[in-house]
């Protein structure tokens, strides 16, 4: 593996995060999506039809080519009712597929992690792929198919919740600064994965 994957579209990680390490307050689950006082990590959102820096970061975010969702974080957010934006693919990563739950839309199951980062590269073309969801990015981390982690980092200490990266059983992984902007209420992050830098 190496520390770069030269021309190959880029698997991203988008996430806001407490300043402690939540991406989610306590208590997460169906009508609570984002857990107690979890709403607060997405205030900078208020911001994104603006021509500021939280704007730029937005519309990146929209260009992605196709999307990589963990199951929990699909089925929390009512499976974005089959389109997450503007129609792209949804690659849902899963413990188990049942034959019979069809997703809506373009969604698709993977037990595979190879075979979803795959495909979710190849569906989006020129364009990046965007992920969503701390099981997702653990399993693509492990895999080494995650390629960059972009954090939207919100001043705010949420005090308990979900965890972007809980113990992996990884040891340790290199991450190096590629871009920094200060955006309204949040700093934007991003980082490249370094696979095989110890």
């Amino acid at each position: 593996m190496t520390t770069q994957h030269i021309g190959r579209t880029p698997v991203r990680l988008y996430m806001s995060m407490s300043v402690d390490g939540y991406i989610a307050g306590p208590d997460d689950r169906t009508g609570q999506e984002l857990g107690k006082d979890g709403w607060r990590l997405f205030d900078w959102l208020d911001d994104r039809r603006s021509g500021g820096i939280n704007g730029q970061v937005y519309a990146e975010a929209e260009a992605t080519g196709a999307l990589i969702s963990g199951r929990r974080t699909f089925e929390l957010a009512g499976r974005w009712n089959g389109d997450h934006h503007d129609g792209v693919p949804i690659h849902v990563l899963t413990h188990h597929v049942d034959p019979g739950d069809v997703p809506p839309g373009s969604a698709k199951f993977y037990t595979d992690v190879d075979a979803c980062a795959d495909e979710a590269r190849e569906a989006a073309g020129d364009r990046g792929v965007m992920v969503h969801g701390a099981g997702a990015a653990q399993a693509l981390l492990a895999a080494g198919q995650l390629d960059e982690i972009e954090l939207h980092l919100i001043p705010v200490l949420l005090g308990g919740g979900r965890r972007l990266f809980e113990p992996t059983g990884l040891g340790h992984v290199e991450l190096e600064l590629v871009r920094r902007l200060e955006g309204r209420g949040v700093t934007h992050l991003r980082y490249r994965v370094l696979h095989d830098a110890k």
